[in-house]
């Protein structure tokens, strides 16, 4: 990667000349670009919607992939989307500054879901799972407006360890967010490209690049979420025992069916030995493993 100002997509230009900020950079583009390659998302010629919520991880996704784009290592076409959603307080013209600013390509989608969450969820209860899944469904439909296969996300490393550990937790289940999936309908892939980046380090890219973030406590985020518990256990178990994050991602990289407990995995019934049986009346003493 280079690192000549002239030579550098807008979205990093101004960017920190310190040794330290250049090997975050490049630290986040090499990350992006093995979880990339390596869960085979690119399609030659494809477009993508990359979503834009104005938070330091969406600033983080749309600048890598630019950067990507930029060099040639991404040879599909990018368009920007931000949704608003109707909260009340939402900086509307924030991120359509930002992006003519930037001569980024995008499209700017009013739909007031915030008022049917309002509606329908009972007070104090969360709602964030009504929130997402109305997002997720306008974010379909601009896609298949827009002609694009694919719907990017921002979810980084540490989203993927907390929704691991409350399905655990709470949903009695393994499972997470997948770095690419096919939705329901079949017709467009989900992409999360910063599946392999720390959400550290998207902070102190944002930071240091001075993006506008927009911050998400706009619907009035509730407290005690379990997201945010499982998040403060796992910045337990980081403080106690630092680099622990990144081994747990490293296990969900590392699964062995034969060592769980799920027979539609794995056929535990139909298991047979292969060794000789020892004989009833051997001396010989087995060996321990």
């Amino acid at each position: 990667m280079l690192d000549d100002d002239t030579d550098i997509h807008p979205l990093f230009a101004g960017a920190p000349s310190t040794t330290e900020f250049k090997k975050l950079r490049k630290r986040i583009v090499r990350h992006t670009r093995e979880a990339i390659e390596q869960y085979g998302m690119i399609e030659r010629g494809a477009r993508w919607l990359v979503c834009l919520s104005g938070g330091k991880d969406s600033y983080t996704l749309l600048a890598v992939l630019h950067e990507l784009q930029w060099r040639g290592l991404l040879p599909v076409e990018i368009l920007a989307c931000n949704l608003d959603q109707g909260q009340p307080g939402f900086p509307a013209t924030v991120l359509p500054e930002f992006l003519e600013k930037m001569g980024v390509p995008h499209r700017i989608e009013y739909q007031d879901t915030y008022s049917v969450v309002m509606d329908k969820i009972p007070q104090g209860r969360t709602f964030c799972a009504l929130c997402s899944r109305l997002r997720r469904g306008n974010l379909y439909r601009i896609a298949r407006e827009e002609g694009c296969s694919a719907v990017v996300l921002g979810h980084h490393r540490d989203d993927i360890l907390e929704t691991f550990f409350m399905n655990l937790f709470h949903g009695g289940r393994l499972a997470t967010m997948p770095p690419k999936l096919v939705n329901e309908e079949g017709d467009l892939f989900v992409y999360r490209p910063l599946a392999h980046v720390a959400e550290a380090d998207c902070e102190k890219f944002a930071t240091a690049m001075n993006y506008p973030i927009i911050p998400c406590d706009l619907c009035g985020s509730q407290d005690g979420l379990q997201r945010q518990q499982v998040k403060q256990i796992l910045d337990g178990w980081e403080s106690n025992s630092p680099g622990r994050r990144q081994v747990m991602f490293r296990a969900l990289m590392n699964a062995r069916p034969s060592h769980l407990l799920d027979p539609k995995l794995f056929d535990f019934a139909g298991l047979e030995r292969s060794a000789e049986k020892i004989s009833e009346n051997s001396t010989e003493i087995p060996v321990l493993r």
